[in-house]
């Protein structure tokens, strides 16, 4: 019993306690500001389990030896973000922004050294205060700046991509595709297909592009 209490006691329990503010901010954002606009569910189980798994690889990085636990987070952390794209399906950018804010958040929670400094209740103030900072930019900037949603489409009428046919193009693709079409962009030809890759902007929910086809950027142009 005695053991516990020591242990409890000890730089463990403050740690965990960084961790649960740690988790709880991450929360609010992944939840409350990601989640309630985008509605991915395999981000949010993302976003949570590496905030959870950063924190501890950098807490337990950090009580190594401190001449090498500079080195040993620098690489570890050079690791975590060359693995950030998983290799697969690129990443929009916005769930890119939101993963690496959850990284930065996980690694300044499990790097303050609360227990080496008299005034502990200055430190997580300072916690306190740049999760606040970052919480209102993060509110911010999802209610001044709108996010359209884009959708990457195959489309097999090309010769409605011509400038002079845009207004015949917006009313055929919300015909068929029941979107309020804002803005689209032309992509590659496939003349073999007959067909091309369009970028349509519209009003929407879930914010999500689609990699299925490969554009290089310099080919988009406007209609």
């Amino acid at each position: 019993m005695e053991y516990l209490i020591n242990f409890l006691s000890g730089d463990f329990s403050f740690a965990l306690i960084r961790f649960a503010i740690c988790i709880l901010v991450n929360w609010v954002i992944i939840d409350r500001l990601y989640y309630k606009k985008s509605r991915r569910r395999d981000f949010y189980f993302t976003f949570m389990l590496i905030s959870v798994a950063i924190f501890f690889l950098v807490y337990f990085m950090m009580g190594m030896d401190r001449g090498k636990a500079t080195m040993g987070v620098g690489l570890g952390l050079f690791g975590i973000f060359s693995i950030m794209r998983y290799r697969t399906d690129t990443m929009p950018v916005r769930e890119m922004t939101y993963l690496f804010i959850i990284v930065c958040l996980s690694v300044v929670h499990a790097m303050v050294d609360v227990e080496s400094t008299p005034d502990i209740l200055g430190d997580f103030l300072k916690l306190g205060i740049i999760d606040i900072i970052v919480l209102v930019a993060i509110s911010l900037c999802e209610r001044r700046l709108k996010i359209m949603s884009t959708k990457l489409i195959q489309y097999d009428r090309p010769e409605l991509c011509k400038p002079e046919n845009k207004e015949k193009l917006l009313a055929d693709l919300e015909e068929r595709t029941g979107l309020k079409i804002k803005k689209v962009e032309v992509g590659g030809f496939d003349f073999l297909k007959d067909s091309v890759v369009l970028r349509i902007t519209y009003d929407g929910k879930v914010n999500e592009v689609d990699s299925q086809f490969t554009v290089r950027k310099s080919q988009w142009r406007n209609v």
